[in-house]
């Protein structure tokens, strides 16, 4: 070989060195931490993704996520939010009720939530226009909407006296949503017996005690739990033919009645819009908690058909999606 294409040649490797160099360089870094299994939340992790897409970072190409799953073990979390903090990644985004754990963990690296229950009385953050701190995110703000639901679901079933509702006692909040719910139940001349599951395997045993309870419909609140496990809950529904009221479409789309929330995907795109404006230097702390403006009432016909149940005028009129 030639001196001058030796020289060439080495020139060539030295530049495609720093080039492979500093591609390394512009990956980013960030922390995706959830209480669930990853398996059900396939949807929602597509919407985070796009979510970081619009904000101009692709996974695999400036991107790298470490996806960190407890799949059901709370007691995992610390140690997961943990091992992200000594990764020194640059953004953690924190679902499925582990956001006061990923602030326990980090008082410097951001962290963006997605959560159901109020920031502000979890002391996640100072308010929601000004967050402070390390810390911003996305608020449902479900337990508010419980007593709305319940009102739906008694106009869906108005001769039903007694509608039961499902709830994780271990889920932050859960005794002021309760409580909230009673009062609307009061007032509307209904009883509303409390059925708890604190895991998948009480699931049946709570099914039971609604047919022993001959309550005629029933109220499932929002818990990462019952959204991971929908698929379970929509089944057991069925297969005791109780009409049954959900937070999120996804429960509707799996065969479920009734649902009338917010969408919990957008919520997850918007955290991804969230963790890449953070990428692009944003501070969380000016970053506005965002609550949904937008609540859909979602109905399935086929399922009220199999339950016997006609559908009032009242509630096709205002439903925003009909599934057929």
């Amino acid at each position: 070989m030639r001196r001058r294409d030796l020289l060439l040649l080495l020139a060539t490797g030295m530049m495609a060195a720093r080039a492979v160099r500093a591609q390394q360089k512009a990956m980013r870094l960030i922390g995706f931490l959830n209480s669930v299994s990853p398996e059900t939340y396939t949807p929602f992790v597509a919407a985070f993704r796009a979510g970081l897409n619009d904000a101009g970072y692709v996974e695999g190409s400036n991107l790298a996520v470490e996806y960190r799953w407890a799949e059901d073990h709370r007691d995992r979390l610390p140690g997961l939010a943990e091992d992200l903090v000594r990764r020194n990644v640059e953004v953690i985004v924190v679902g499925g009720g582990a956001p006061s754990i990923a602030k326990a963990a980090t008082a410097t690296i951001p962290i963006v939530f997605v959560m159901g229950t109020d920031p502000v009385a979890a002391g996640i953050v100072t308010s929601f226009n000004r967050p402070g701190g390390n810390v911003t995110g996305v608020s449902f703000l479900t337990g508010e909407l419980m007593p709305k639901r319940l009102e739906i679901l008694h106009e869906l079933v108005p001769s039903v006296t007694t509608i039961a509702m499902l709830v994780n006692p271990s889920t932050r909040g859960s005794a002021q949503v309760i409580a909230a719910v009673k009062d609307a139940a009061s007032q509307l001349g209904l009883q509303l017996p409390v059925l708890e599951a604190r895991a998948a395997s009480d699931f049946e045993a709570a099914f039971a005690r609604v047919a022993e309870l001959h309550a005629g419909a029933l109220l499932v609140s929002t818990d990462p739990l019952f959204t991971e496990r929908r698929d379970e809950l929509v089944g057991l529904a069925a297969r005791y033919a109780v009409p049954a009221s959900y937070a999120w479409r996804e429960f509707v789309a799996a065969g479920g009645l009734i649902s009338y929330g917010a969408s919990i995907t957008g919520a997850y795109r918007q955290a991804g819009v969230y963790a890449g404006r953070i990428l692009n230097d944003d501070k969380p702390a000016d970053l506005p908690v965002v609550q949904p403006a937008i609540f859909e009432l979602v109905v399935n016909l086929k399922t009220a058909k199999e339950l016997g149940l006609t559908l009032p005028p009242s509630i096709l009129a205002r439903a925003d999606e009909v599934i057929e």
